[in-house]
């Protein structure tokens, strides 16, 4: 019922557009059961022969023709009522989904394959049920009039036909509910193989992935794994359409045969004059109709049933809880220190551990290096920092107060990054940075793009600052966008996150990694500059850009195992000298 109630509430998002809906299609009841009753009068008229009065037959076919117009002018403004509706609801179903989406503060639901197939499932289901659902109760409501009417009529005719009626329609409704389950069935097995298709069509479309599918003529390999992913799904939903299709064309053809029946008693009635002919065109009319709008009635609750299976997963979506408890404390400006205090997490429950019992102080005003091998969880203890995820023993503080006791929304105002595998966005250029912080000027747009190496570049975009960044959509005057380098994209990276000038914290990972030495040295000056009496993480694995920090900290395995300056890290002789010399070496031997 909960699925039910939230499907209906949906198919109300418009309430005007579904109420004139609901009585065009009311009024479009009528018009059918007048056409036949005056059918009947015609026929009988006619059938009078020279006794018949011309006038009483033109006004008969005259209401006829009158009713006909009727129904098509309600048919028309009830379609256009209908587009109305579902537009409506699409755009509800939408809103609500992504705000729920919105509402996950971490990133753990969107690492679960399970969620992401119920997401399209969701997504399916919200354009379409609750329109299905609204559908269904309307057109049930306008063919239990039109349906009701001529089964009274066919009942005063032949008593037998609402019994013979009831024997064809009952069957059929519960064998809907039955073949309904099954196409659902087929829809949620099928999911996971259509986000497949969905993931080879980008993979085969993209800008980015051309270069590569094209060097290594991946074209074929990608466009068979697309093709069978596609007929996988088309196996799955095509067995259960042959299964419905077998099951409802031999209950078609009980349907027939019992319509045969009738007709076959109602012609031979006539035949000995129990009926006139008026009465026989109006009880086959009546039959025909009947069976059709019962028959319409058991497609629809198919329909529905199936639709509403889906809808579970819509409903499911919303009803999921959040990933991360919000704090209640606003996050005041770092005064202290940030500390993680024997922090250990993995990833899953079953999984191995990415960080081991870390214990890191990170002062308020300090920049902090972070070195380490692939793997050793620098990525990851910037994702806690961030509170994408919580620790799963252990805490990070923040001037003493956990980071689960404050409201994530000002944590991260208080916070600016730029990620190793930072978002190119389909946007302006203005946009592209400005996004780092909401809202702005371009002032402060241009701004962050001076500190950060790339202002004179974007202001010499065909559009300056309004160019649109992306070769996917066409700019203001029709022409494809511009794209940058990765070099270039990374300093608009580098200047979003910059947008928070004032931010307490600036977490910085692989800042660098795409600029030429030139640049490089030119945005380190630059965010030497912004750091000062702020706090910095720094992440490289080009060591050299990290010698300015105050304090390195290495990482291995999950572990913290060497902290201190630069120069105290060498003297020691551990890992960070290991990785310093092997680097340094490697320079010299390009320069020799």
């Amino acid at each position: 019922m909960a699925t039910l109630r939230a499907a209906l509430r949906l198919g109300c998002a418009d309430p005007k557009a579904l109420t004139a809906m609901v009585a065009l299609v009311l009024v479009g009841a009528a018009p059918p059961l007048g056409v036949a009753w005056f059918t009947k009068l015609l026929f009988d008229e006619v059938g009078r022969g020279r006794s018949a009065s011309p006038s009483t037959a033109t006004w008969y076919a005259v209401a006829i023709a009158a009713l006909g117009a009727l129904a098509a002018i309600a048919n028309r403004l009830s379609g256009y009522f209908t587009t109305a509706l579902q537009h409506a609801i699409t755009i509800a179903a939408e809103v609500r989904l992504y705000r729920k989406l919105n509402s996950f503060l971490g990133l753990g639901p969107f690492e679960q394959p399970a969620l992401r197939d119920r997401l399209a499932l969701a997504q399916q289901a919200a354009d379409q049920t609750p329109y299905v659902v609204v559908m269904f109760a309307v057109n049930v409501a306008q063919n239990v009039l039109t349906v009701g009417g001529f089964a009274a009529i066919l009942t005063s005719l032949w008593p037998p036909a609402g019994l013979l009626l009831l024997a064809v329609a009952v069957p059929e409704f519960l064998i809907q509910l039955r073949l309904s389950r099954r196409a659902a069935r087929a829809v949620e097995d099928s999911a996971g193989l259509f986000r497949a298709r969905f993931l080879f069509q980008t993979v085969l479309t993209d800008l980015r992935a051309a270069r590569e599918v094209r060097l290594y003529h991946l074209g074929r390999f990608f466009h068979d794994r697309l093709t069978g992913a596609v007929r996988a799904a088309a196996r799955i939903e095509l067995a259960a359409a042959r299964h419905a299709t077998a099951v409802q064309t031999c209950w078609a053809l009980a349907g027939v045969a019992a319509t045969l029946a009738a007709t076959v008693v109602a012609v031979n009635a006539a035949v000995r004059g129990r009926l006139s002919l008026g009465d026989l065109t109006l009880l086959l009319a009546a039959l025909a109709a009947a069976h059709s709008g019962l028959a319409g009635i058991a497609g629809q609750l198919g329909e529905a049933g199936t639709a509403m299976r889906l809808f579970r997963h819509y409903v499911a979506v919303l009803d999921t809880p959040a990933d991360l408890a919000d704090g209640t404390r606003p996050a005041p400006p770092l005064r202290s220190a940030i500390r993680f205090e024997d922090v250990w997490f993995r990833y899953d429950e079953d999984g191995p551990w990415i960080l081991r019992g870390v214990d890191l102080t990170i002062e308020a005003g300090e920049a902090v290096g972070l070195v380490g091998l692939n793997g050793a969880g620098k990525s990851t203890l910037v994702k806690l920092l961030c509170r994408f995820y919580d620790p799963d023993r252990g805490r990070i503080t923040w001037d003493g107060v956990d980071l689960r006791e404050l409201r994530v929304e000002t944590l991260r105002r208080r916070m600016g990054a730029v990620f190793q595998d930072f978002m190119c966005y389909d946007l302006t250029a203005a946009e592209n940075v400005g996004i780092g912080r909401l809202p702005h000027t371009p002032e402060q747009v241009e701004e962050a793009a001076t500190r950060a190496e790339i202002h004179d570049r974007l202001r010499a975009l065909p559009h300056g600052y309004d160019t649109l960044l992306s070769r996917t959509f066409a700019d203001q005057d029709g022409e494809p966008g511009v794209t940058l380098s990765g070099g270039q994209w990374q300093r608009v990276a580098l200047a979003r996150s910059l947008m928070r000038a004032d931010a307490d914290l600036l977490v910085l990972d692989e800042p660098s990694s795409g600029l030429d030495a030139d640049a490089e040295t030119r945005v380190h000056d630059s965010l030497a500059r912004i750091r000062h009496g702020r706090t910095g993480l720094l992440i490289s694995h080009r060591l050299s850009t990290l010698r300015d920090a105050r304090r390195i900290v290495v990482l291995d395995g999950g572990r913290v195992i060497e902290s201190g300056a630069h120069d105290e890290l060498m003297t020691a002789d551990g890992e960070y000298a290991r990785l310093f010399r092997l680097q340094a070496g490697g320079y010299q031997l390009a320069a020799s």
